[in-house]
């Protein structure tokens, strides 16, 4: 059956896109060539943690959204988006496989006049080096001229009610002016406002300042905590003075390390077939550097709290509490939370956890025992440690109830805690 729309890559990106187009009324399908999506799909689940709640999913279902794995669907759509997944690699370079796997099934079934849009987040250059060739060398179409090519990049805030693709801009870099008035058309259907991009290098260079931006800040404040505890300064009471300031400042505030779905991307590093800039981005570089540094810091702090109140770390029963990325979600992409529990565990600590809104958690592939009852668990740990704020934390009550807390987030009531 023909759809208006097909969204490959079932993933953070693919899901929230494809049910705004279903509540807009596209007629979409959802394609993922891993079978696993498309089964929790069919059964009511969201099979991304903090996506989309089961009452969405049924409700996308019920308004005609049809999951696949049958990449023939492919070839019916005016419209196909690429939200392939697209990790750093163990080089720490963009792993660009899942969307050339994604660009090979569309290009073998792709139409004169489709438009075909890319949310991934890419190396600048991408859309035109990488994804043009395998969709015009499978297709036998050339970009600009047959169909039409634009690149989006995603700018979701998973979990986020209040910011939706509604009232999100969304920018848009074309191949050809035609290709992003193509792309602003489908956009215009879906949120309030679009932006023009130059070019899809811009719009890709868009997503890499946004990225870089969040993690720069947060490195910035990140080696700030550091030095302010050395000093004895309270860093959290200096955040809360300087963000008074009307202008020129932004509140970042630091944390136990940085996970989320945005990676910092370096564009000296270029895609398959792209040119490097020669410029490689050192902030970025240090940044990352400093952020990966955090969850080490905490393992410090928290052998040395252990120490001062007469205990080691190993044998010490330590309660970590907030193993997701950011509040009041599910989603762990790149929590500093594993990490943590890893190094802790290699020291010789017992671990538990608890996070309302994780049941099951594994390390080293080992479930970690969860804790039923908070307030006891607390009071029976040796450490606790708050890794993330969710909202349902009261946190006042737990700094009376915990033998020894640590506040990686800054959250407690200033005394009630030992904070980053």
């Amino acid at each position: 059956m023909p759809a208006d729309l097909a969204v490959i890559g079932l993933g953070h990106l693919g899901l929230p896109l494809a049910q705004a187009a279903v509540t807009a009324g596209i007629d979409t399908v959802g394609y993922d060539p891993d079978p696993r999506p498309y089964a929790e799909l069919r059964a009511g689940r969201s099979p991304v943690e903090g996506a989309l709640t089961a009452s969405e999913v049924r409700r996308m279902l019920s308004g005609g959204f049809r999951p696949t794995t049958d990449a023939a669907e492919l070839g019916r759509v005016r419209t196909a988006v690429i939200c392939s997944p697209t990790p750093l690699g163990p080089d720490r370079t963009v792993d660009l496989t899942a969307l050339g796997d994604a660009a090979r099934a569309l290009a073998s079934r792709l139409r004169p006049h489709t438009t075909v849009l890319l949310e991934s987040a890419v190396p600048p250059g991408t859309t035109e080096t990488f994804l043009r060739p395998l969709l015009e060398e499978g297709s036998g179409l050339v970009a600009g001229r047959d169909f039409h090519l634009a690149c989006s990049p995603g700018r979701l805030d998973p979990g986020n009610r209040t910011r939706t693709l509604a009232n999100t801009p969304k920018v848009i870099g074309g191949l050809t002016p035609a290709c992003t008035e193509s792309a602003a058309a489908f956009y215009g259907r879906l949120t309030d406002k679009v932006v023009r991009a130059r070019g899809p290098r811009e719009a890709e260079m868009t997503k890499v300042l946004e990225t870089n931006f969040r993690h720069v800040n947060i490195a910035l404040v990140n080696e700030m905590a550091v030095l302010c505890h050395d000093l004895g300064v309270d860093f959290w009471d200096v955040i809360r003075c300087a963000e008074t300031k009307p202008f020129g400042f932004q509140p970042f505030r630091p944390g136990p390390g940085v996970g989320g779905h945005g990676v910092p991307v370096d564009p000296g590093c270029p895609p398959p077939g792209g040119r490097a800039s020669g410029h490689p981005l050192r902030m970025v570089s240090l940044a990352q550097e400093i952020n990966d540094r955090m969850p080490s810091y905490v393992i410090q702090r928290c052998a040395t709290l252990l120490n001062e109140h007469g205990k080691s770390v190993r044998g010490a029963r330590v309660l970590l509490l907030g193993v997701t990325y950011k509040p009041d979600t599910a989603d762990q992409e790149a929590a500093p939370a594993r990490e943590i529990a890893t190094r802790l565990m290699d020291m010789g600590a017992q671990i538990g956890f608890h996070d309302p809104h994780v049941l099951d958690w594994r390390v080293r592939e080992r479930p970690v025992p969860r804790a039923d009852s908070l307030y006891e668990a607390a009071a029976a740990a040796d450490l606790t440690v708050l890794l993330q704020q969710h909202r349902t934390y009261d946190l006042q009550g737990l700094a009376v109830k915990a033998q020894l807390l640590l506040d990686t987030r800054g959250a407690t009531p200033a005394g009630a805690a030992h904070r980053l």
